[in-house]
C-alpha cells in the first residue's frame, strides 16, 4: 500500500506539471512547435544522463542477476505483444497506427521518475533492460510498420544515442568505472529533469489540440482499453503464475519496475514515426493523450493488484 501511495502521489506531481504546460500554450507564452526544442534536449541530454547515472552503482552478483531478469523478461514481453498486436490487428481490423500504439509504452519518459520515487534511484538500473529492448523493437519493427519498408536500417539503431549510452554505463557497471564527484552531481541533477520535462512537452502538445476533436476518435477508447488494462493485466498473470522474482534477491522489487514499464501510456514515438512517415500522426496523437490522462487511475490499481 505505501509503495501504491507513493506512485500515486508522483503521478499527482507528473500530472500537474502537465497542466502547467498545457498552461503556458493556451496562455500563448509558448506555442506548441517550441517543445520540439525541450524534445532534443531530452533525447541528447536528458536520457543519455539518465542512462549513464543509472549504471553508477556498486557491481554485485545480485544486481548483475537482477538485470538479466529485468532484460529477459522484457524480450519475452515485446515478443509476447507483438503476437498478440497481431491476433487483435486482425480480429478488430486495426490499423498499424492502433497495433503499435498498443504495442509500445512510453515507459522511456516516465519510468525513471516513476522508479526513482517509489524503490529508490539504486532501482533505476532495471528500468534501462526494458528501455533496451524496446528501443531494438521501436527501431526494427515499430520503424518497419510505420514506413512500410521491409529491412531494417541497421545504422540507426547501432548509433542511437541512446542505445549507445547503455552499452557504455554496462560497461563503467562492469568495470566499476567511477565519475568524479563533480560529474556525477551533474548527471544526477540533469537526470532529475527527466519526468518533469517529459510531462511538460505532453502539456505542451495537449495544449496546442482541440481536446473536443480528440474524443472524437471513437476507436481511441478501445486501444486505451487494452494499452492501459489488457496487456498489463496479461503480464500480471504471468508473473502471479511464474515467480521468476524468486530466483533473485529483491526480485519482486526489480519485475515491479518491469510492470510499471508494461503500464505506461502509448509511446510518444508512435506519434513522432507516424508524423514522419505519413500516417495518421492526429489520431496517434489522440491516443497518446487519452491514454496519458487515463493512467492516473489505472496505473496505482494495476501496483495495488501486483502487491496482493
Amino acid at each position: 500500500m505505501t509503495i501504491t501511495l507513493l506512485l500515486i502521489k508522483k503521478i499527482v506531481s507528473l500530472f500537474i506539471i502537465m497542466m502547467l504546460g498545457v498552461l503556458v500554450v493556451k496562455l500563448g507564452f509558448l506555442k506548441t512547435e517550441d517543445s520540439r526544442t525541450l524534445s532534443v534536449l531530452m533525447l541528447y541530454v536528458v536520457v543519455p544522463c539518465t542512462i549513464l547515472n543509472s549504471f553508477q552503482v556498486d557491481y554485485t552478483p545480485t544486481v548483475l542477476k537482477g538485470l538479466g531478469i529485468a532484460a529477459a523478461a522484457a524480450l519475452v514481453i515485446h515478443f509476447l505483444w507483438l503476437f498478440l498486436t497481431n491476433l487483435l490487428g486482425q480480429i478488430f481490423r486495426m490499423d498499424v497506427v492502433e497495433k503499435c500504439s498498443i504495442m509500445y509504452t512510453n515507459a522511456g519518459n516516465l519510468i525513471i521518475p516513476l522508479v526513482t520515487s517509489v524503490l529508490g534511484e539504486h532501482m533505476v538500473i532495471y528500468s534501462v533492460a526494458f528501455m533496451a529492448v524496446q528501443l531494438f523493437f521501436m527501431w526494427t519493427h515499430l520503424k518497419s510498420s510505420m514506413s512500410g519498408e521491409s529491412g531494417f536500417d541497421w545504422k540507426k539503431i547501432v548509433t542511437n544515442v541512446n542505445l549507445i549510452c547503455i552499452v557504455i554505463g554496462v560497461i563503467l557497471f562492469l568495470t566499476q568505472f567511477k565519475f568524479p564527484s563533480l560529474v556525477q552531481d551533474t548527471l544526477s541533477s540533469v537526470s532529475a529533469m527527466i519526468g518533469p520535462s517529459a510531462m511538460f512537452v505532453i502539456g505542451m502538445l495537449i495544449g496546442g489540440m482541440n481536446l473536443k476533436q480528440v474524443f472524437t476518435y471513437r476507436r481511441v477508447w478501445l486501444v486505451t482499453f487494452f494499452r492501459l488494462l489488457v496487456f498489463p493485466l496479461i503480464i500480471l498473470g504471468l508473473l502471479k503464475v511464474f515467480p521468476i522474482w524468486t530466483l533473485v534477491h529483491n526480485g519482486k522489487n526489480i519485475l515491479l519496475v518491469t510492470f510499471l514499464a508494461c503500464m505506461t501510456p502509448a509511446a510518444s514515438t508512435v506519434t513522432q514515426m507516424a508524423q514522419i512517415f505519413g500516417n495518421d500522426e492526429k489520431y496517434a496523437s489522440a491516443i497518446n493523450v487519452v491514454t496519458t490522462l487515463l493512467c492516473l487511475v489505472t496505473m496505482p490499481i494495476m501496483v495495488m493488484l501486483y502487491q496482493l
